[in-house]
């Protein structure tokens, strides 16, 4: 189906555009499909398309069952011309807002993609930003870049912010789930972006400005920057005491209230949470203020992989690092996915490459690593090559790691994620934040 077919369609369904068809986007568009909409999917990346007009899938959350499905309702349309907008009553764009090499927020993806829709919005659409942003990017930058069509917010047009809160790999609160806060330039962009959103999300909250609904976003992911900082902070204590943090953790969370449990591990990755609070240390720089917290828990963030460095150091010794075989398990920010953006993986491996090590890594969900200067290819577990290995490091705690093998066969393991508790095999096992090993040497 091409783009004329699918105006043409007599069906009487709802449409939307949506700008952007990454991580955020793609299931957006596949889930309003669902719901009953018709839905125009925009990316200027034309690999992209490519896939998705072949029914396939370039996210490994997503199915290519899940594409196929919606091609054939013949209700989604995926394309690369922003033009396609007009034939639509919504908008929602679901850009990348990544910080700059200065760690300043990049809005070039957002101001970019608005200013090509600028001229092509119509009277009564309705435009969503979705994105991850600082309080006040709706209200001081998309705003006034729609309007200069002449269309006035909230009389001729409606501009509104609803952001996105998806969890890539949590099955329990897939997104559909997950409450939808909404929040509008002015109380009637308010209503028309609830009316919407209410036919796909069963839960709605909406807000009273669009930057509190920005602030929102980045209250969610600073709370677990801050806490999960701490906790790591703590592991690097608990070292030097000589207590098992996880013993600890476990032990102060049988407290029934007032106590949230947060877990160590080798560095906070992912799009949101390392990025997301930044952009308010920059947006409160304006006002001559900055966040402590946010500050202190991203330089602790950012110290973890240097520590892992340090202890693998202390591991091995009196080997030198330079010249020592480690294999870094897990690429991904998290379990079960195949991101990896901001990984502390990464950093790891940088860091250990550094030192002269020869880095290996093995991810079921990652062949490939573009690091700096490199691309690595990610390398096949075998008993062999894993009793080649000075160091295994346990950096990502994939569901498919067959922890018993690599017991078996590893000399040492470091455990970042403390998946080797109570597990016992040949290998000398050091738990982050346990100050313990056990196992052979």
């Amino acid at each position: 189906m091409n783009m004329q077919q699918f105006l043409e369609s007599e069906s009487n369904e709802r449409i939307v555009a949506i700008l952007g068809l990454g991580y955020v986007g793609l299931p957006l568009a596949l889930l309003f499909v669902r719901k009953g909409f018709r839905v125009i999917g925009i990316d200027p990346n034309a690999g992209k398309i490519d896939e998705l007009h072949k029914g396939r899938s370039y996210i490994h959350e997503i199915g290519h069952e899940e594409v196929k499905a919606a091609l054939q309702t013949l209700r989604f349309l995926p394309t690369s011309q922003h033009s396609a907008i007009q034939a639509a009553e919504a908008v929602i764009i679901c850009v990348p807002t990544p910080l700059t090499a200065y760690g300043t927020p990049d809005l070039s993806y957002l101001t970019e993609v608005a200013a090509q829709i600028g001229d092509l919005v119509k009277p009564g659409q309705l435009i969503v930003l979705e994105s991850s942003t600082y309080p006040g990017t709706t209200r001081e930058v998309l705003q006034p870049l729609l309007e200069r069509s002449g269309l006035k917010a909230g009389r001729d047009i409606h501009v509104a912010y609803s952001p996105e809160r998806v969890d890539p790999g949590n099955k329990q609160f897939p997104l559909e789930r997950i409450p939808k806060i909404v929040s509008g330039a002015t109380p009637v962009c308010l209503e028309r972006v609830t009316e919407l959103y209410c036919e796909v999300f069963p839960e709605i909250h909406p807000v009273t400005t669009t930057d509190a609904a920005e602030m929102a976003k980045i209250l969610e992911n600073a709370y677990r920057l801050v806490n999960i900082s701490f906790v790591n902070e703590l592991a690097v204590i608990c070292d030097k005491l000589e207590l098992d943090l996880w013993e600890v953790i476990e032990a102060a969370n049988t407290k029934p209230f007032g106590f949230k449990a947060f877990y160590p591990g080798p560095g906070i990755g992912g799009h949101c949470i390392p990025v997301d609070p930044s952009y308010l240390q920059w947006k409160i720089k304006q006002f001559d203020m900055s966040s402590e917290f946010i500050g202190m828990s991203s330089a602790v963030n950012h110290r973890m992989p240097m520590y892992i460095v340090q202890q693998l150091k202390a591991a091995i010794s009196p080997k030198e690092m330079a010249g020592a075989n480690i294999l870094v398990y897990g690429a991904a920010y998290k379990p079960d996915i195949a991101d990896y953006r901001e990984s502390a993986s990464i950093d790891l491996i940088e860091l250990l490459r550094l030192e002269g090590v020869n880095v290996y890594y093995h991810d079921p969900y990652i062949p490939k690593l573009a690091l700096r200067d490199a691309t690595l290819t990610h390398s096949e577990l075998s008993e062999q090559m894993l009793r080649g290995m000075d160091v295994v490091v346990i950096a990502t705690n994939h569901s498919a790691m067959p922890l018993d093998m690599l017991l078996q066969h590893a000399s040492i393991i470091y455990d970042s994620r403390n998946v080797t508790k109570g597990k016992n095999g040949n290998a000398k096992v050091i738990r982050l934040g346990a100050a313990n090993s056990h196992g052979k040497k």
